[in-house]
């Protein structure tokens, strides 16, 4: 039987991962991040979703903030999606989702792979 987390969101992250699968198949593989960023933004865009690119998050240490970080993309303020051109998920992609989700207070995040000729992703609950 699957956990809620497992669940948490999933016609959403569904309806994102057939959108990145569209972006795929008309794009191909080995663009910049940001092209299929911009794409998949669109995509979404026209389901009518809630897309906010680059959304503003602060990073606070002790009672103050030190940083800022900007998720690549974020659905329906419910799901971030990491963007990705590269040779394939790594463990440092995986930390990096998961402090993004843990900054936010978000708690569901897909990592989403464009670099290799079949479209790579995956589905991280926290």
């Amino acid at each position: 039987m699957a956990s809620g987390k497992e669940l948490l969101h999933r016609e959403l992250t569904k309806e994102i991962i057939d959108a990145a699968f569209k972006v795929h198949n008309a794009l191909g593989c080995g663009l910049l991040e940001k092209v299929y960023g911009n794409a998949l933004t669109w995509d979404l865009s026209l389901k009518k979703k809630k897309v906010v690119p680059q959304q503003e998050f602060r990073v606070c240490y002790r009672d103050k903030e030190v940083g800022i970080y900007y998720a690549d993309l974020v659905v329906e303020d419910k799901v971030i999606i990491e963007v990705k051109s590269v040779e394939k998920i790594d463990d440092i992609h995986r930390a990096q989702l998961l402090n993004y989700l843990r900054i936010s207070g978000l708690r569901v995040g897909l990592l989403v792979n464009f670099a290799r000729p079949k479209l790579d992703y995956e589905r991280l609950v926290v």
